[in-house]
């Protein structure tokens, strides 16, 4: 097999800006369909990946598989755990975006549907390959910080006025909302550091007119192993906390800003352009490590989206395991339910 045929269900901002550029960087891979029913995003498809396949609707990709290897599932939330087990029942690898369902069932029974069909399935968690979560991971490995004890992390940004997109408008069982939206990566990002979660507090906000479910949301975890983390996410927010803040107890890490990788392929930008290195961070955006008076910069790591599908490459070419095993995105949403439980209880919830 010289390459492995990739088709994209949905081509938004997930699958043109996310997926389709990293699979088309990926030696091992193409993008051979996009599915779309609209003719604007077909055009693109078609100008951006010569040879793409367009088809109007995953009716009729599922119709004809013969030529596919993989299916990436980069459509609303609602639509993730259908269109996933669709594309399964019909023997198909599948990559899902977060969130990988709106409940536990329905992640459970895709993995299950996946293990009959004996095919790979994974979960686009790209932030795990943020060079700042690299880096705070790299400082925790190391020891530099020493026992942590709370770990603070946000996406937060200032949005009074709503855009009117589905995420707003639409219903939390719809997978709407800034909880599932960027609280499926602050939550992955704390358990893949910390592991297990012993209790959820939960505070769920609708702060700007005609929005149905929450733009203004903070999480805190309690992990088995002692760590607190703070997750914030928001829309409505005028002056931005840390990224990071993680403190330990022999010294703390502090850095603010995001990782450049989203902003570079919004621009166009492409991991193998090979004008000038992909996902690094200038030193005057470096956070900084210590204990005060004494703090210093740290070099942030350089960010890797590329690696989610050259790991999905090696788990279907060479038997690797998937870069990010679904049974994690389970785990992201039982703490999503019990953030909303709590919220709705206003009480911590042991998870």
């Amino acid at each position: 097999m010289s390459s492995l045929q990739v088709a994209i269900v949905g081509y938004g901002l997930a699958g043109s800006v996310f997926h389709a550029p990293l699979i088309a960087a990926q030696p091992r891979m193409r993008v051979a369909a996009v599915v779309t029913a609209s003719p604007e995003r077909a055009e693109q498809a078609r100008r951006e990946h010569h040879g793409v396949q367009v088809v109007s609707s995953a009716k009729a990709l599922f119709a004809d598989i013969a030529d596919i290897d993989l299916v990436v599932v980069a459509t609303p939330n609602r639509t993730h755990a259908p269109l996933t087990r669709q594309a399964l029942d019909a023997g198909l690898p599948v990559v899902v975006d977060k969130p990988f369902a709106v409940s536990v069932a329905e992640g459970e029974d895709l993995i299950a549907r996946a293990e009959r069909a004996g095919v790979a399935l994974s979960v686009f968690q790209n932030r795990r390959w943020d060079g700042d979560f690299l880096t705070v991971r790299r400082l925790i490995a190391d020891g530099r910080l020493g026992d942590v004890r709370r770990f603070e992390s946000r996406f937060e940004r200032w949005r009074p006025v709503p855009k009117g997109g589905w995420r707003e408008v639409g219903s939390a069982d719809e997978g709407a909302g800034l909880l599932f939206d960027l609280g499926s990566h602050l939550i992955d990002q704390a358990v893949t550091l910390f592991g297990p979660v012993r209790s959820v507090y939960g505070e769920l906000d609708r702060r700007r007119p005609g929005i149905q479910t929450d733009d203004d949301a903070f999480v805190a975890l309690t992990h088995t192993c002692g760590v607190r983390s703070h997750l914030w996410m928001s829309a409505v927010t005028p002056q931005l906390g840390p990224r990071f803040r993680v403190l330990g107890s022999e010294s703390g890490y502090v850095t603010y800003g995001l990782d450049p990788q989203e902003e570079a392929l919004r621009s166009g930008r492409r991991p193998d352009d090979g004008d000038r290195p992909w996902g690094t961070v200038e030193p005057e955006r470096w956070g900084v490590l210590g204990a005060e008076p004494a703090v210093e910069p740290v070099p942030t790591l350089a960010g890797d989206y590329p690696a989610f599908y050259s790991g999905m490459a090696a788990a279907m070419l060479d038997g690797a395991p998937v870069p990010v095993d679904p049974r994690d995105a389970v785990t992201t949403l039982r703490v999503l339910d019990a953030a909303r439980l709590s919220a709705s209880r206003g009480e911590t919830v042991t998870n």
